[in-house]
Parts: structure tokens; C-alpha cells; sequence
């Protein structure tokens, strides 16, 4: 199976939500949807964030769009109005994720 970046399978959105950020991954295809349900897990997300500090992650599926929804509670240091962080409104995390490196099966990168 051949690694590659996440932005390979799939494309996504980011955003804030007061002090939690939302980040969805959607898969361009129904396979890779499949894929996305099997092996992106909230476990996976929070240690990949981790210097973000998320108090936890909670992941929720999206099937009419092919998509994985992750809530990281907690990981905008105080949210838009009060965060210091260049991003304070989590508009980048979705890039990130996407940049993550995944074994996918060589079906998904033809």
C-alpha cells in the first residue's frame, strides 16, 4: 500500500466554533469514504494535533457527503476574539490534516 497525504483521498473544510474547532475531511470518492470511516479515527486527529492541546476529540460522520467531522474541543486558545494564535479561527487546520501521511490501498490513488 503506498503512503501518501491525505489530501490524496480526500478535501476539506475548517473552521471555529468559540473555543473548539471543526474540521471536516471529505473523501472524493465513496470508496475513499470507506476508507475515512475504517481508519481516521478521533484517536488519530487528537495525537496528530496535539500541540494544539484539544481537551478531546470527538469524530462524527457525514455519509450524504462522503465526509468525517472532527470537533477539537478546547484547541483555539480561547477562541477568535481572545486567542493570540496567528490562526484564532482553526481556518487552517483542515490544510494540516490533509497533509498527513496515510497508507491507503493502491485503488484509492489511481
Amino acid at each position: 500500500m503506498p503512503t501518501v497525504p491525505l489530501s490524496t483521498i480526500a478535501h476539506g473544510r475548517s473552521g471555529d466554533k468559540g473555543n473548539h474547532a471543526n474540521v471536516a475531511v471529505i473523501a472524493y470518492s465513496p470508496a475513499g469514504f470507506a476508507w475515512l470511516k475504517e481508519h481516521l479515527k478521533a484517536e488519530h486527529v487528537a495525537a496528530y494535533f496535539t500541540d494544539w492541546g484539544p481537551s478531546r476529540v470527538e469524530r462524527f460522520e457525514a455519509a450524504n457527503v462522503n465526509a468525517v467531522n472532527f470537533v477539537l474541543y478546547d484547541a483555539l486558545a480561547g477562541g477568535a476574539s481572545r486567542s493570540l494564535r496567528t490562526d484564532t479561527q482553526g481556518k487552517t487546520l483542515a490544510v494540516r490534516l490533509l497533509a498527513m501521511e496515510v497508507e491507503v490501498p493502491d485503488e484509492l490513488v489511481e
